[in-house]
C-alpha cells in the first residue's frame, strides 16, 4: 500500500466476513465496548492511517485506536528500528521486580523499561525525575492516588464533572461522565468535585458551566478554609483532564486553569494530570498541561506511552520497599521498546509541529465546511471534536462516515472526535474532511 496515493474503498461495511468474525469474538468475549464491526485484518497492508478489514475494505483511520496507536500502522521509523530485535522468551517479564538490559547496561542496543522511564523524565517538566510503569492507563491513575494519599496522609480527593479516569474501582469513584460506569459498584469515600470548564474562550464573567458564579468559584467557596465543607488540609489530590476525552473533548479555558492552579499552590494541593488520551504530543505539546497555566505534580500516561506510566517528583513517591510493586508493570519488553522508540519518532520527526499544524488545518477546514448540524468544533493539535445538536444526529454521521471508510469515535453525549495519527498528513487531512462533510450531508 503507498501512502501517497491510498484512498478509502469500501464495499460493504461491516463485510461478511468482519460480521463473522466478530460474532466469533463475540461468543466468548463478555460485554464490552466494541464500537463497530471493524475488523482489521493484521496480514492485510496498512500505512499511515490507512488499514485493510477482514473484507479488504481499505479504511482512513482517524481513531488511533482511542490514541493508543500514536503513528498509525507499520510507522517505518518504528519498525526499522524493532525488526533488528530477535524475540526472546520469556518476553512478558515482571517488569517492575526484575531488572532487564541488552547487551551493554550503559548503552543497550535496545531500550527497555530503565530507558522508557528515562525518556518519560526528558519530556516531562523540570523535577519529574521518578516514574512507576503498570500496565494500563487506570493502573497509572490508581498508582497517582496512592501516592499522593501517602505523601499528604489526606482523605479527600476532587475530580471534575464529565471527568473519565478509567474502569478499576478506585479510578470508577473518580469518574463524573456516564452513570453506567459507576452504576452499583462501591467507590472511594469523600471524592468531591465541581463544575468543569467546557467554553474554552470564558471568563469568570461570561462562564455558563457553573464553575464561576458571583465573585468567586465553586472550588475556591468549597475549599474556603472558613465556610466551605473540604478541609484544604485534609486533601490528598486534585485530579483533572487538561482537555476531557470520554467526557467530550472538551478545552478549557485559560481562567478555569488559572483558577485551578492557584487554589492548588495556595492550599498545597497535589495536582495529578491524566495525560492518558491528551498526553504524548496528542495536542501539539508532549503533555497537554504545558499548554495551561497548571504545574502537575503528577502526570499519569498511558495509550501512545504503549504501557502505563505514573510520574513524578521522587519526593512524591514513598521510598519505603514494596509500598508499590506491579508484576507486570511495565508491560513487555517489546512494549517497553514500542514506548521508548514513539517517544524517539515524535522527537526526532518534529511531530509536535506536525499535530499543530495539522489540527489547525483540520479546525479551519471543518468549519469552512458548515456542517449540517453541527455546532462546535473544538480541540487542540490532533485531539479534535465537532459537536451536533443531538446524539441522534451524532450517531447517524458516524454511522455514514463508516460507510465511506472514515472511522471515526463518538465522545461525550453528542460529540465526535478525531484522533489521527501525529505524522498525519495534508492530504489525508483534506480527505477526512471531504468524508465527515458527505457523511454529515447524508445524516441530515
Amino acid at each position: 500500500m503507498d501512502r501517497e496515493t491510498a484512498s478509502p474503498s469500501v464495499e460493504e461495511m461491516p463485510g461478511p466476513l468482519a460480521r463473522e468474525r466478530a460474532d466469533f469474538h463475540g461468543g466468548y468475549a463478555a460485554p464490552s465496548t466494541y464500537v463497530y464491526d471493524f475488523v482489521w485484518d493484521v496480514t492485510e497492508p496498512a500505512t499511515g492511517p490507512f488499514c485493510t478489514d477482514a473484507d479488504g475494505n481499505v479504511l482512513l483511520d482517524f481513531t488511533s485506536h482511542v490514541g493508543a496507536a500514536p503513528l498509525g500502522y507499520n510507522n517505518p521509523d518504528l519498525l526499522e528500528r524493532m525488526e533488528a530485535f530477535e524475540m526472546v522468551d520469556p518476553v512478558k517479564i515482571a517488569g517492575q521486580d526484575f531488572y532487564t538490559t541488552a547487551g551493554d547496561p550503559t548503552d543497550p542496543e535496545f531500550p527497555g523499561p530503565a530507558e522508557l522511564m528515562e525518556r518519560l523524565t526528558e519530556v516531562s517538566p523540570a523535577g519529574m525525575d521518578t516514574v512507576f510503569l503498570s500496565n494500563s492507563g487506570a493502573e497509572a491513575v490508581e498508582n497517582a492516588l496512592k501516592i499522593c494519599y501517602d505523601d499528604t496522609a489526606g482523605k479527600y480527593g476532587i475530580t471534575f464533572e464529565g471527568a473519565f479516569h478509567g474502569r478499576t474501582l478506585g479510578t470508577l469513584s473518580l469518574n463524573r461522565s456516564k452513570e453506567v460506569y459507576r452504576r452499583r459498584f462501591p467507590e472511594v469515600a469523600s471524592v468531591h468535585d465541581a463544575p468543569f470548564c467546557r467554553d474554552s474562550g470564558c471568563t469568570p464573567a461570561t462562564c455558563g458551566c457553573g464553575f464561576f458564579a458571583g465573585d468567586t468559584s465553586q472550588l475556591r467557596r468549597t475549599l474556603d478554609p472558613e465556610t466551605g465543607h473540604v478541609n484544604p488540609e485534609e486533601v490528598a489530590y486534585l485530579i483533572l483532564e487538561p482537555i476531557q476525552g470520554e467526557g467530550g473533548y472538551h478545552v478549557p479555558s485559560d481562567a478555569f486553569m488559572r483558577e485551578v492552579a492557584d487554589l492548588c499552590e495556595r492550599h498545597d494541593i497535589l495536582l495529578i494530570a491524566d495525560e492518558i488520551q491528551s498526553g504524548m504530543g496528542r495536542t501539539g505539546d508532549f503533555w497537554a498541561a504545558e499548554g495551561f497555566a497548571v504545574e502537575p505534580d503528577v502526570i499519569c500516561a498511558a495509550k501512545a506511552a504503549r504501557v502505563g506510566a505514573t510520574v513524578a517528583s521522587g519526593e512524591v513517591f514513598p521510598d519505603e520497599m514494596s509500598r508499590l510493586s506491579s508484576t507486570w508493570g511495565a508491560g513487555d519488553l517489546v512494549d517497553a521498546m514500542q514506548g521508548a522508540l514513539t517517544i524517539d519518532v515524535i522527537r526526532e520527526r518534529d511531530l509536535l509541529a506536525n499535530a499543530e499544524a495539522r489540527g489547525e488545518q483540520a479546525k479551519a477546514a471543518l468549519a469552512d465546511a458548515d456542517l449540517p448540524n453541527a455546532v462546535d468544533v473544538r480541540g487542540r493539535g490532533l485531539m479534535l471534536a465537532v459537536e451536533f445538536d443531538t446524539k441522534e444526529r451524532r450517531d447517524a454521521v458516524e454511522e455514514e462516515t463508516v460507510k465511506r471508510g472514515l472511522l471515526t469515535l463518538g465522545c461525550g453525549n453528542k460529540s465526535l472526535r478525531l484522533l489521527p495519527p501525529l505524522d498525519v498528513r495534508e492530504r489525508e487531512v483534506s480527505m477526512a474532511v471531504d468524508l465527515l462533510s458527505a457523511a454529515a450531508e447524508a445524516a441530515a
